[in-house]
C-alpha cells in the first residue's frame, strides 16, 4: 500500500523491494506542513505488475511468429497518486508493433487489476498510444493536397506524372557493406563471409539495385546512394578539361571559364585524401529565357555497346539556375531532364540509365535556357557507366591503428604500395565511391584510415553532408538536398534449427547526443514510425505471399551509427540472416526479393505521406497476358491484362505505357494508352518489340515481358512464338531428414535470375551443418566458392521471342508472339496457327523457400495442354524446347508427385517420353542416323554461368514415343537422347531437351529452326 497526502507526489516512485524508498516516502509526508487531512489509496501496484504475462501473451499473438526474439514485457517502475498510476515499462514493450486497438487492449488488461484507477502506460519515453505510427492514426484526418517539393532531377519526357507518389522526395539508401581494404592483412576482402553462394556485401544489392531503387524512381523519387549503382564495368569520363569529346556552341550569353575548381581525371587511381573534384575547372554561362541559347555538348566514345548509367557534374553557385536542361541522345532516341543546380554541385548526379551503341554517335547536351533570367548554369564532367574501382589503398602510418601483416611490415620499414581492388566499383564499399564522387575526406575517412570503420561510420555523415544547407539541415554546409529519409539495408547473422526463420529486425535510434529532435526541430520518434511501418509491410507481405511463419523480430531502439547519425528520419533493416539456411532458401529467390522490395517501397511511401499528411497511391503491379496478333499486313494489335494487387487497394492501374523497339535498337520513351490494348502500324521487313507498364497516380509498374512481331516481305508463312518461360527462382536446395547435410545444388539447378544476378559468387562446397564458422575465410556450413564474384550472371530477360524471331525472319517467315498467360487464358488461340514455337527455357515447378503452398512455373499446365491439344487436333505443328520438358512431369524436384496427366499428354500428343535429367554437362549434341536425322544437327549450348545468356546445367534426356516418332539428336558425351520428332500424318512435333536460345551462335540457332521448319513443310 502507498500512503498519499492530498499533495501530489507524482514524482515519487514506488518500489516495494526498497526499504530506503519506503522510508523516504514517510519522511516527506512527515515534513509536510499545513496538511489538514491524510487520504489513503488502495492502488495495488503488485497487481498491476502481475499483468505483464497477460500483456506479453497478447502482444506476442498480435506480433505473430517472433521465436522469442522479443522478450517479456517488464515493468521498470510505477508512479502513483491518490487516483492514478503511471506505469513505466522497459523498452521491450516498444519492441512490439503497437496499434490503437492493441494499446486499448493493454489498458483493458491493466484495468482488470485496478478498475477505478486512471492508468497511463509509458515505454521508450512515450505513452504507448503515442508510439503508434501516424500512418495508422490518420485514416479519418483530411489530407492536404499534394504539393510536390523542388526536385534535384526531373524527367521531362516521362509520359506520366505520379501526382500521389514521391515526386520531389529525396531518399538516401545504401545496401550493406562492400569490398574493402583490410589494412592489417594488406589485402582487399569482403566484410562478411562467402556463404550460401553470396556475401552480405552483394546480397542486399540484389534487392536494392534491380527492385527498390527503380520502384522508388518510378514513383517519382530521387534516390541517392553512397555506393555505385551501375553494374556496368565500363566507365567513360567526358570533361571540359580533357582533350576531345567536349564542345560548346555560344548564343546570346557565351560559355566562359568559371572561377574556382572543378572535376578533372588526371590519374589512373587515387590515394588517401585525393579529390578529383578539386583537380580541374568548369564552364559557366548566364541563363537566357528568350534569347539564343548556348549549349555545352559532351560526345563520349563507347568501346562497347551496352546499358550505362549517366551522371552529370556541375558547380553550385549562389545564383545557380534551378532548371538546367540536359538532353541525352541515346540508342532509343533522346531524353531530357531538368536538373536543379542550386543543389548537389561538386559530385556525381545520376540522371538516368540508357542503351548506347559502340562508337561516338551518342551525345549529352546542356542548355543555358531557363525560366530564370540572370542566373547561371555550369558545365563540368560526365561519368557514364559504373566502371572498375580506382581508389588505391595502403596501411595508415599510425601503427597503433593496425595489426598483423601491416604492423610487421611497417615495423620493418616496409611501406606497401597502394593497390586497387581490381573489382567492379559497384561491389566496393561506400567509402571508395564517396571519394570518387568528390565527398570531403572528413566524411569518408574519419577513423585514421581504418576502412572497415570508415565505411559504415561514414554513411550517416554522408546523409548529413548531402542534406546540409537544405531545410532539413539549414545550419550545416553541404549539398543542399532536402533528404526525406535514409534507409540502411543489411542482412543479419545467426542460425536457427531446421526450417525456422531468423526473420526481420528493425533498428532505429531515438537519441543523438542526448537529443530526441533533429537539427530542424523534427521529432526523432519519426525514426520509430518509419521502422514500424516498413517492418510491418515486410512481415505482412512475406506472410501473405511467401512464408506464413515469417519471423517478425524487435523494433529495436539501438545505438547504431547508421540510424543514429543522420539528421533525417532513419532506420536500419536487418531483413534476414544470410547465415541461416532456411532464410536463404527464400533470400536467393527473385520472387522473394520482389515481394520484400515492393514492401519497402510501399512502407516509404506510406511514411512520407503520413508525415506530410498527404494522400498516397501505390504504383500498380506489372501487367500479364501480353499478346500480339496481325490485324493487317502492316498492323499489329497488342493486348494485355492488368493485375489487381490483393495486398494494396490503391495499386489499381489507371492507364498504360507501351514501349517500342525497332530491330536491335533500344526501347523508345513510350506512349500512354487508356485501355489494355493498342493497334500499331509496322513496316514489313522490320522486327518490332514491345513491353508494357501500368501506371496510376502513384507511378509506374515494373516492366512486362517483351514480345515481338515481324511481317516478312515475301513470307513463307506465319509462326506463333509462345514465351512459356516466365520462371525466376532460387537454385535447387535440399536438407537431409536427419539435418546432417543441407545446401544449394548448382549441379541440379542453378535457379533463374531475374534479368541478371549481381550477388552470385560461386557454388556452395560445404554442406555439413555441424561445421562452425571460424573466420570469414573459413565460413563453415554454407561455405561457397568465389570464382564468379565479379561477374554479372545472365538470367531470364523475358525477351526470347525476339531471339527466336530473328531466326524465323532470316528464314523468311513472319511471326507474332504471345505470353504463356495469354495462351492459358484462351486469349491466344494456338489452333489459329499452322506452326507454333513454344519456348520453355528453364521452366519447371518451383517452391518458394520451403512453403509448399507456393509452387509456381509448372511446365505443362492443364490450360496449356488443352491449347496444344487443340492445335494438333487442327493439324498444327509445334516445336518445344526447354531444359525440363520431361522432368517437370516425371521427376519434379523437391518431392513433387508425378503428374500422370502431363505424362500422358507428353506421350500421346507431343509423342515423347522422359529418360533423365542432368543428361549432359558439355552441351554438345549431334544428329542421329534415323529417317528424320536431317532435322537435327551438331550444336553446342551454354552450360556454365556467364554474362551473355542464362546457362543450362541440367538438360533433359528424351526419347520418342510411339509410331513415327524418332530420336533426332543425342548428347555427344553419352548418346542420351537430346531431341525427338514425330512425323504424323495429321501433325508434327519436335521436342528438344535444351533451350534453343542458349545454342551458341545465331547462325546455328537459325540453322536448327530452319531444319525444324523444313520438316514441318516436308522439305528434306
Amino acid at each position: 500500500m502507498c500512503i498519499i497526502t492530498n499533495y501530489d507526489f507524482t514524482g515519487i516512485i514506488t518500489n516495494y523491494n526498497s526499504y530506503d524508498m519506503i522510508k523516504k516516502i514517510f519522511s516527506l509526508i512527515a515534513l509536510s506542513i499545513g496538511v489538514s487531512s491524510v487520504a489513503t489509496a488502495q492502488i495495488d501496484t503488485t497487481a498491476l505488475r502481475a499483468q505483464t504475462d497477460s500483456i506479453t501473451a497478447y502482444l506476442r499473438e498480435m506480433n505473430g511468429p517472433s521465436l522469442g526474439y522479443i522478450g517479456r514485457v517488464r515493468v521498470d517502475s510505477i508512479r502513483t497518486t491518490a487516483s492514478s498510476a503511471t506505469i513505466y515499462y522497459a523498452p521491450t514493450m516498444a519492441q512490439y508493433a503497437l496499434r490503437k486497438a492493441s494499446c486499448d487492449h493493454v489498458y483493458d488488461i491493466l484495468r482488470t487489476a485496478a478498475p477505478q484507477v486512471e492508468i497511463k502506460a509509458i515505454s521508450e519515453g512515450r505513452e504507448i498510444h503515442d508510439l503508434v505510427p501516424k500512418f495508422y492514426t490518420q485514416t479519418s484526418k483530411k489530407k492536404k493536397a499534394q504539393k510536390n517539393p523542388v526536385s534535384l532531377v526531373t524527367p521531362l519526357d516521362r509520359p506520366y506524372t505520379p501526382t500521389e507518389g514521391l515526386v520531389g522526395r529525396h531518399i538516401a539508401l545504401w545496401q550493406s557493406h562492400g569490398y574493402y581494404y583490410e589494412q592489417k592483412l594488406l589485402r582487399w576482402e569482403w566484410q562478411r563471409a562467402r556463404i550460401f553462394q553470396t556475401v552480405e556485401d552483394l546480397f542486399t544489392q540484389s534487392f536494392a539495385l534491380p527492385y527498390i531503387v527503380p520502384m522508388l524512381e518510378r514513383s517519382g523519387a530521387v534516390v541517392l546512394l553512397p555506393r555505385e549503382r551501375d553494374i556496368q564495368k565500363e566507365e567513360i569520363i567526358a570533361d571540359n578539361d580533357a582533350r576531345g569529346g567536349y564542345y560548346e556552341k555560344n548564343g546570346s550569353n557565351p560559355w566562359s571559364k568559371g572561377e574556382g575548381v572543378g572535376f578533372a581525371n588526371p590519374k589512373a587511381f587515387y590515394t588517401e585524401g585525393e579529390n578529383p573534384f578539386t583537380m580541374g575547372t568548369y564552364r559557366i554561362a548566364s541563363t537566357v529565357s528568350k534569347g539564343q541559347e548556348s549549349v555545352a555538348t559532351w560526345q563520349p566514345t563507347f568501346k562497347k555497346a551496352g546499358t550505362y548509367a549517366v551522371y552529370v557534374s556541375y558547380k553550385t553557385l549562389p545564383n545557380s539556375a534551378p532548371d538546367a536542361t540536359y538532353t541525352v541522345y541515346h540508342k532509343g532516341g533522346k531524353s531530357s531532364f531538368r536538373v536543379n543546380q542550386t543543389m548537389s554541385g561538386g559530385t556525381w548526379v545520376y540522371i538516368g540509365t540508357f542503351d548506347f551503341d559502340k562508337g561516338d554517335a551518342a551525345r549529352i547536351e546542356l542548355s543555358n535556357k531557363s525560366s530564370k533570367e540572370g542566373r547561371v548554369v555550369t558545365a563540368d564532367a560526365l561519368k557514364i557507366g559504373g566502371g572498375m574501382g580506382n581508389i588505391a589503398r595502403t596501411p595508415a602510418n599510425d601503427t597503433s591503428k593496425v595489426a598483423g601483416d601491416a604492423r610487421r611490415a611497417l615495423a620493418d620499414g616496409y611501406k606497401p604500395e597502394p593497390i586497387i581492388s581490381g573489382y567492379p566499383r559497384f561491389t566496393e564499399a561506400a567509402r571508395y565511391y564517396m571519394q570518387w564522387a568528390g565527398i570531403p575526406d572528413s566524411i569518408y575517412s574519419r577513423y585514421d584510415g581504418q576502412d572497415y570503420t570508415d565505411d559504415y561510420g561514414g554513411r550517416g555523415p554522408w546523409v548529413n553532408y548531402i542534406a546540409g544547407g537544405s531545410s532539413v539541415l539549414p545550419d550545416r554546409e553541404g549539398l543542399g538536398i532536402p533528404v526525406d529519409l535514409s534507409f540502411a539495408f543489411h542482412s543479419d547473422a545467426g542460425t536457427r534449427y531446421g526450417d525456422q526463420i531468423v526473420g526481420t529486425l528493425m533498428i532505429y535510434t531515438l537519441k543523438n547526443e542526448g537529443s530526441t529532435t533533429f537539427a530542424n526541430g523534427g521529432d526523432r520518434y519519426d525514426n520509430r514510425d518509419i521502422a514500424d511501418i516498413i517492418q510491418t509491410q515486410i512481415s505482412d507481405d512475406i506472410r501473405a505471399e511467401a512464408c506464413p511463419e515469417w519471423t517478425r523480430r524487435q523494433l529495436m531502439n539501438g545505438n547504431y551509427a547508421e540510424s543514429r547519425t543522420p539528421q533525417v528520419p532513419s532506420t536500419l533493416l536487418e531483413l534476414l540472416s544470410h547465415q541461416n539456411f532456411s532464410d536463404m532458401r527464400l533470400g536467393l529467390d527473385p520472387r522473394f526479393r520482389f515481394i520484400v522490395s515492393r514492401a519497402i517501397y510501399k512502407g516509404m511511401v506510406k511514411f512520407i505521406a503520413s508525415r506530410n499528411n498527404v494522400p498516397y497511391t501505390i504504383q500498380p503491379l506489372p501487367v500479364k497476358g501480353l499478346k500480339t496478333e496481325f490485324t493487317a499486313n502492316d498492323r499489329v494489335k497488342l493486348s494485355w491484362t492488368p493485375v489487381i494487387d490483393t495486398l494494396e487497394a490503391t495499386a489499381t492501374p489507371e492507364s498504360y505505357i507501351v514501349y517500342t523497339r525497332v530491330g536491335d535498337g533500344a526501347f523508345d520513351g513510350g506512349i500512354k494508352v487508356d485501355k489494355p490494348e493498342i493497334e500499331v502500324q509496322i513496316t514489313p521487313g522490320q522486327i518490332y518489340s514491345w513491353k508494357v507498364t501500368a501506371v496510376n497516380k502513384g507511378g509506374e509498374s515494373m516492366d512486362s515481358e517483351t514480345l515481338s512481331a515481324y511481317r516478312a516481305v515475301n513470307e513463307k508463312g506465319v509462326v506463333m512464338i509462345v514465351n512459356g518461360f516466365d520462371r525466376v527462382g532460387a537454385p535447387a536446395s535440399f536438407a537431409s531428414p536427419d539435418s546432417t547435410f543441407a545446401g544449394f545444388q548448382d549441379n541440379k539447378d542453378r535457379g533463374v535470375p531475374h534479368i541478371n544476378d549481381i550477388c552470385y559468387i560461386g557454388s556452395q562446397h560445404e554442406f555439413r551443418r555441424n561445421i562452425p564458422w571460424m573466420d570469414d575465410d573459413s565460413a563453415g556450413f554454407g561455405a561457397s566458392d568465389g570464382d564468379c564474384e565479379t561477374m554479372v550472371i545472365a538470367g531470364n530477360t523475358f525477351d526470347y521471342p525476339y531471339t527466336h524471331g530473328r531466326s524465323f525472319a532470316a528464314l523468311g517467315y513472319s511471326f507474332v508472339s504471345s505470353s504463356r498467360a495469354a495462351v492459358e487464358s484462351g486469349a491466344t488461340k494456338l489452333a489459329d496457327y499452322k506452326n507454333v514455337d513454344l519456348i520453355l527455357g528453364k521452366q519447371r515447378q518451383s517452391v518458394l523457400g520451403h512453403n509448399r503452398d507456393r509452387i509456381d512455373y509448372e511446365v505443362f499446365t492443364p490450360e496449356l495442354r488443352k491449347a496444344i491439344t487443340e492445335l494438333t487436333a487442327a493439324g498444327g505443328n509445334i516445336v518445344v524446347s526447354g531444359a525440363y520438358v520431361g522432368t517437370d512431369a516425371w521427376d519434379s524436384e523437391k518431392g513433387f508427385k508425378k503428374d500422370k496427366e502431363a505424362m500422358d499428354f507428353a506421350r500421346d500428343v507431343l509423342r515423347f517420353r522422359w529418360m533423365t535429367d542432368g543428361a549432359a554437362r558439355t552441351g554438345r549434341v549431334g544428329a542421329t542416323t534415323t529417317p528424320l536425322g536431317y532435322v537435327g544437327g551438331t550444336y553446342t549450348f551454354v552450360t556454365t554461368p556467364n554474362e551473355q545468356i542464362y546457362c543450362v546445367e541440367s538438360p533433359d534426356g528424351v526419347e520418342p514415343w510411339g509410331k513415327n516418332a524418332y530420336c533426332i539428336m543425342r548428347y555427344k558425351e553419352n548418346n542420351i537422347g537430346a531431341a525427338t520428332a514425330y512425323n504424323g500424318t495429321d501433325y508434327k512435333t519436335v521436342i528438344i531437351g535444351f533451350p534453343i536460345e542458349v545454342v551458341c551462335g545465331e547462325d546455328a540457332r537459325t540453322e536448327l529452326l530452319g531444319k525444324v521448319m523444313d520438316f514441318f513443310e516436308e522439305k528434306k
